[in-house]
């Protein structure tokens, strides 16, 4: 998770996942669908080696347990900060919020995350929105109390301004619509059907964008995930759950039919480092 491993395409053009659906084998999703050229060659070929998937196997992480010390899981969290830190989600998720941001600047853009967990994402991105002098305000939901419980302190200990609240993302919305709904490092948590009803229910509760930031499946993938959480975590949790989670994400191909199937068609994916994807949809 140290090293950047820069695209070998060269296009700047997106590029129709059609031809990456067809060589999967995964699934039939719509042709407007794009993938970033950073997964790909321009003739549609696998990007490199290091992109080679494996075979998905979602398995129960400690994290998702009821009954974990929470001592454990607030030292869980510490290094799940640090591990974001260096992958640079933060501004990359900002980049997206900023143009909105900037297309109407006298109106404030609300932004909704779902699965927080201990807010530390949510927390990030309204400091850098104030230092930057954008007009956005951020909440925060999590079906977890505890998860809550810790967000809300770290809200405290932070002066930040984010909202946090308990809230199932898989259920419908009982809170207002957003202009803009993401969420971070959760979906690898889920089966496909759940992923298909977490998309379907964050286009329901977006007016102006779907944004969604996780892991690659890929064996370079699942090798940083088991030497950077050791490197960056004393946490068994996070030793556990990171390498964990690379088995249990999906791949480029397998999300954007997924999104497909949640009826979030002309969706974008882009490649961020070191293993991850940004899929972003903006209803029509």
């Amino acid at each position: 998770m140290l090293f950047n491993f820069p695209a070998l395409c060269v296009s700047r053009n997106k590029i129709p996942s059609k031809a990456l659906l067809a060589a999967s084998g995964f699934g039939k999703t719509s042709i407007t669908n794009t993938v970033s050229p950073s997964f790909v060659w321009s003739n549609g070929q696998h990007m490199s080696s290091g992109w080679i998937s494996m075979p998905r196997d979602r398995q129960p992480e400690v994290m998702d347990q009821p009954g974990l010390d929470p001592a454990e899981h607030v030292r869980a969290l510490q290094g799940l900060r640090r591990i974001n830190g260096i992958s640079r989600c933060v501004p990359g998720l900002l980049r997206h919020f900023e143009k909105l941001a900037s297309e109407s600047p006298t109106t404030q853009l609300s932004v909704l995350e779902l699965a927080c967990g201990g807010g530390d994402t949510a927390i990030e991105l309204d400091a850098l929105a104030r230092r930057r002098h954008l007009n956005i305000s951020f909440q925060a939901c999590d079906l977890n109390p505890e998860a809550v419980r810790i967000a809300r302190r770290n809200v405290a200990r932070s002066e930040s301004g984010v909202g946090v609240f308990v809230e199932d993302a898989l259920e419908p919305s009982r809170s207002k619509q957003f202009d803009v709904v993401y969420c971070t490092l959760f979906v690898h948590h889920l089966d496909p059907p759940d992923v298909i009803r977490l998309l379907a229910g964050m286009a329901d509760r977006a007016r102006r964008l779907v944004v969604v930031d996780d892991l690659i499946r890929s064996r370079l993938g699942y090798s940083l995930a088991w030497f950077g959480t050791r490197l960056l975590s004393r946490s068994w949790v996070v030793h556990h759950d990171g390498p964990v989670s690379v088995k249990g994400a999906y791949t480029p191909t397998e999300i954007l039919d997924l999104a497909s199937r949640a009826g979030l068609r002309g969706c974008v994916l882009e490649r961020s480092w070191p293993e991850r994807y940004r899929l972003s949809w903006t209803p029509h």
